[in-house]
């Protein structure tokens, strides 16, 4: 044999091996499932600790479970991040959540007001910035735009789950953000949006 087809030869068990590890190392739907229903287990009776662990290790295999458990394990995800102080972490999942069930208004509460925090902290530099004219337009800006996006997330939560303390906000950002139009039609809006309304979500 020449030394060319040896080296041939060794070439091709070297990829057929690799594809097998590869095989190999990646978990089945069923092995990923199990290890959804063991982080939901841990969220109902174990410790946080232990629940960001698994949660965090199931993640890269989120795409084996079914769409519905993926949704739900997705929510889950961002209510531990929300839970452990890490908002930042936690918007992204909502975000996902919220786009593939967009009447589940318990998400767009859990936005809303991760939003609303951004949004204060855009409010305490532009009361700062009214020396500066420039700042001042450019924060103006951020700050209408911040506004928005939690008034999104924070009527449909309203619509759905009335309550006085959201229904305030709601109303002191269309004020802040001077929409008097925006906020002439909020009831109008508000009895649209109440129309569709989720507060479970079934992961089968």
């Amino acid at each position: 044999m020449s030394k060319s087809i040896r080296k041939k030869m060794f070439l091709l068990l070297i990829t057929g091996f690799i594809c097998f590890s590869g095989k190999a190392q990646s978990p089945s739907t069923d092995a990923v499932y199990n290890r959804y229903l063991d982080f939901n287990y841990q969220r109902s009776f174990g410790d946080k600790g232990k629940v960001m662990e698994l949660g965090e290790k199931l993640l890269p295999d989120a795409d084996k479970l079914p769409e519905k458990a993926r949704i739900s394990f997705y929510f889950s995800v961002g209510k531990m991040y929300e839970d452990n102080n890490q908002p930042d972490k936690a918007t992204p999942y909502f975000e996902m959540v919220a786009a593939a069930v967009p009447d589940y208004y318990v998400v767009h509460r859990a936005l809303g007001y991760i939003y609303l925090e951004n949004l204060k902290q855009i409010g305490i530099k532009l009361n700062a910035s009214s020396g500066n004219k420039a700042l001042n337009a450019n924060l103006t800006l951020a700050y209408n735009e911040a506004a928005r996006k939690a008034l999104l997330h924070l009527e449909k939560a309203q619509a759905c789950d009335p309550s006085d303390e959201t229904l305030a906000i709601i109303k002191i950002l269309y004020k802040n953000i001077k929409d008097v139009r925006a906020l002439d039609s909020l009831n109008s809006r508000l009895s649209q949006l109440s129309k569709n309304c989720i507060d479970i979500l079934l992961d089968h």
